[in-house]
């Protein structure tokens, strides 16, 4: 038996899409400055530092550069807030995406503390996948516990 989902409003899925290539393009950039720091294009004095940031013990899990988890993150949140994605009738592909975007907004946050309290600097790149990934999680949770049937009808406004 197959699990039916609700019409999503035209401006999420154009949204969610956007926002999905713009973390991927940022996500693009840090992975490749992982290995030259020298094309970052940031500030290297005072608390703007994105070179202290990505090269800090924390930006690394399990020994795995976190700008290629953020890749990663935004390869699959790309695919699956397409425009095609978004039609598939897979009810478990649009439980995935909510949650994708549940996990990685709190992992944004222990990135934002890590930057805040333990490096001490702030990298602009990193703060835009943030806010891009926050921005993200807000839309989905706007629409996505409707199309899942978790609520009321979605408004088609």
């Amino acid at each position: 038996m197959t699990r039916e989902t609700n019409p999503v409003p035209r401006w999420a899925i154009v949204v969610s899409f956007l926002l999905s290539l713009i973390g991927l393009g940022l996500s693009i950039y840090l992975s490749i400055a992982h290995f030259d720091k020298q094309i970052l294009a940031c500030s290297s004095t005072g608390v703007i530092d994105c070179a202290a940031v990505t090269s800090a013990p924390q930006s690394f899990v399990f020994g795995v550069p976190v700008a290629f988890l953020g890749l990663g993150n935004f390869i699959v949140m790309t695919l699956l807030n397409s425009p095609w994605g978004w039609k598939l009738k897979w009810y478990p592909i649009h439980v995935a995406r909510f949650v994708l975007s549940l996990v990685g907004m709190a992992f944004v946050l222990w990135l934002v503390y890590a930057e805040l309290l333990i490096i001490n600097h702030i990298c602009l790149y990193c703060t835009g996948v943030h806010i891009v990934t926050f921005a993200l999680m807000v839309v989905l949770a706007m629409v996505s516990p409707t199309q899942l049937g978790w609520t009321g009808s979605v408004s088609q406004e």
